[in-house]
C-alpha cells in the first residue's frame, strides 16, 4: 500500500493544465515495458486495445476479471503509475461500480477511466446517474486509503459527428462536467471533441483538469498545451498501429 500511495500520489501531480501529461496507451506488459523504456511518466491501458489484444470487441465484452489479471501483470512490469480504463465500472449499479474500483485498486491501478455512457450502445446515462457511480466510485477509493485518480470520462461528443460539434455540446458536456466534480471526480475526459476553438473553449469553463484524446484531426501537442489541457491520450492508436506493423511485416514475408 505505501507503493501504491507513492504512485498514486505521483501520479495526481502530473496532471497540470499547460504541461499536460501525455499518456500512450497501452495493452499488457510487453507495451507497458515498451512505453515506460521510452521515457513516459505514467501508463494508462485502452479498454479497446485490451479487449483487442484478447480477442475480445469493446465495450465491456472482455471480462473483468481478464482485464484486472491483465492490469496486474502490467503493474508487476514496472515501477510507473498504471490508470486503468474501467469503462463504464462494470456493473448496473452504482454499488457494483464502488466494487470494480476496490478490485482494480486492489490490483495495483492509481487511477481509472469512468464512461457515462451504456457500454452496449454508446447512449448517454441521465446525469443523475452518472454521478452517483461517480461517487460511488469515490467512495471505494476513498476506503482504499489512496487518493485514486477519477478520469470521468463523457461520450457527449460521440453522440454526433465532429462537425456537429457547436457550443450547444459544449454547454451539455461542461454541464456533466460539473455534476462529476460534485460526486468526486478529480479529471474530465472528452473524448471526440478535436476542434481547437470548442477544446479552448470547453477548457476555460471546466471545473476539472480536461482529457483530450488524439485523434487524426486533433489539434498538434503544443497547442493543445496552450489551451491548458491537462492530459493527453492515444486511446487504440498505438494498438493499431503496432498490429499495422506486425501485419505489413507478416505480408512482406508471405508475399
Amino acid at each position: 500500500m505505501t507503493a501504491s500511495l507513492a504512485k498514486a500520489q505521483a501520479f495526481r501531480s502530473l496532471h497540470q493544465p499547460g504541461t499536460p501529461l501525455v499518456l500512450f496507451n497501452i495493452w499488457d506488459a510487453g507495451s507497458a515495458r515498451a512505453v515506460a523504456a521510452a521515457g513516459a511518466s505514467a501508463l494508462a491501458t485502452g479498454s479497446w486495445s485490451v479487449a483487442a489484444a484478447n480477442g475480445y470487441a469493446d465495450g465491456e465484452r472482455i471480462p473483468l476479471a481478464t482485464a484486472l489479471a491483465n492490469l496486474q501483470r502490467i503493474v508487476a512490469a514496472t515501477e510507473l503509475p498504471v490508470t486503468f480504463d474501467l469503462e463504464s465500472g462494470y456493473g448496473d449499479s452504482a454499488g457494483e461500480v464502488g466494487g470494480s474500483i476496490a478490485a482494480a485498486i486492489a490490483a495495483g491501478a492509481v487511477g481509472c477511466n469512468l464512461e457515462d455512457s451504456f457500454p452496449a450502445d454508446g447512449r448517454l446515462r441521465p446525469i443523475e446517474q452518472a454521478a452517483g457511480r461517480i461517487a460511488a466510485a469515490r467512495a471505494a477509493a476513498a476506503a482504499s486509503g489512496i487518493p485514486f485518480f477519477i478520469n470521468a470520462r463523457t461520450d457527449v461528443f460521440f453522440q454526433q459527428p465532429a462537425e456537429a460539434h457547436d457550443a450547444a455540446a459544449v454547454a451539455a458536456a461542461l454541464e456533466r462536467a460539473r455534476a462529476y466534480a460534485a460526486a468526486g471526480a478529480d479529471g474530465i475526459f472528452v473524448p471526440g471533441l478535436v476542434a481547437g476553438e470548442r477544446i479552448a473553449d470547453f477548457v476555460r469553463a471546466s471545473p476539472l483538469p480536461v482529457n483530450v484524446m488524439v485523434m487524426p484531426a486533433t489539434p498538434a501537442r503544443s497547442a493543445l498545451a496552450a489551451a491548458g489541457v491537462a492530459r493527453i491520450s492515444y486511446g487504440p492508436g498505438p494498438y493499431l498501429a503496432a498490429m499495422k506493423s506486425v501485419q505489413d511485416a507478416a505480408t512482406a514475408l508471405y508475399a
